[in-house]
């Protein structure tokens, strides 16, 4: 298996430990300041973006704007690990090269546009930005006064050891 998609597995993985931690009332939770989002939305939108890659794949055209959002998976644990599986399972079996260009439809603040990419700069920037998310997360989860096993959760790989000790 490719190794881009060996590290989204791995990252996506902790959503399904996270999301066995959670009840309902915690996913949907949108109390915290300052944006009033939800975990639920955090974890709906990192699949969603998974979603749209491998929708797009048979035509070599992503569209990031066309994201389900899936009103349930942000409010249903159940849900929410149902649509992880549907995308992992995907992701295992697809098949791709890194190096091939695709083309990429996203909203930058301008309005759409298209940009070229390869296969291998989409699934790393879908890694990093399902860490950014976890991230967010994290801030909810310490506001929200939740623990989770998992001491780097929400911190990029780069990030050094010691000052995940430190926090």
């Amino acid at each position: 298996m490719n190794i881009i998609l060996q590290a989204s597995l791995q990252t996506l993985n902790k959503s399904e430990v996270i999301l066995k931690q959670l009840c309902n009332t915690q996913l949907c939770d949108a109390t915290v300041s300052p944006y009033y989002s939800s975990i639920g939305t955090h974890l709906r939108h990192i699949l969603d973006f998974y979603d749209c890659i491998l929708k797009g794949a048979p035509n070599n055209m992503v569209d990031l704007t066309a994201r389900s959002r899936n009103k349930r998976v942000e409010e249903d644990c159940h849900e929410a690990l149902n649509y992880l599986k549907k995308i992992i399972d995907h992701l295992k079996a697809f098949q791709f090269n890194e190096t091939q260009l695709i083309r990429v439809v996203d909203d930058l603040g301008t309005g759409k546009i298209e940009i070229p990419y390869t296969y291998g700069a989409l699934l790393s920037q879908a890694n990093s930005h399902t860490i950014h998310h976890y991230a967010i997360i994290n801030y909810i989860f310490d506001r929200l006064h939740i623990k989770i096993n998992d001491s780097d959760f929400g911190f990029n790989p780069s990030t050094p050891k010691e000052s995940l000790i430190n926090k």
